[in-house]
């Protein structure tokens, strides 16, 4: 996995009080077909030829999430998760990336990990995943997500 920076966004139609906005995402400067409702790349990692995870935030001050899609370049979007909740805020920092992994701050003193599996694999909804993320129901999932210490609850217990 690398870093890369040649991935944007185009906007398509803007965002209206009841709809989201809808982006083009754009690799060195062309059209890929691929459409996300975010505004914001915040980075995109370069899993293989024609994997990337891109990390998208909706500019949304005081309640931003944070959205990190898997994308294959010929099949579109593979898997979107979501980091955040209602009233919560991040920042996205301390991007860091390792042979399989990329570790990365959102939300207070968590360190996030995204690891990409070998193969997709089935989840129980609601199970699994650590406070703070959703993920729509699918047969197929690609996306691991950890994060160490466990997000806090708003109470401040983990």
């Amino acid at each position: 996995m690398k870093q890369v920076d040649n991935f944007s966004l185009q906007v398509v139609r803007e965002s209206q009080d009841t709809q989201m906005g809808e982006y083009n995402v754009l690799f060195d400067g062309n059209i890929t077909g691929i459409n996300v409702p975010y505004c914001v790349v915040e980075a995109a990692v370069k899993v293989d030829e024609d994997l990337f995870l891109l990390f998208l935030t909706d500019d949304v001050p005081f309640e931003e999430m944070l959205h990190i899609a898997l994308i294959h370049m010929k099949q579109g979007i593979l898997e979107m998760i979501d980091l955040g909740g209602a009233y919560t805020t991040g920042s996205f920092k301390h991007l860091e990336i390792e042979n399989d992994r990329v570790d990365f701050h959102f939300i207070g003193d968590t360190t996030w990990t995204v690891r990409i599996a070998d193969k997709p694999f089935f989840r129980m909804p609601f199970t699994g995943d650590p406070r703070g993320i959703s993920r729509p129901m699918a047969m197929k999932h690609y996306i691991l997500i950890s994060a160490n210490p466990p997000p806090a609850r708003a109470d401040g217990i983990r």
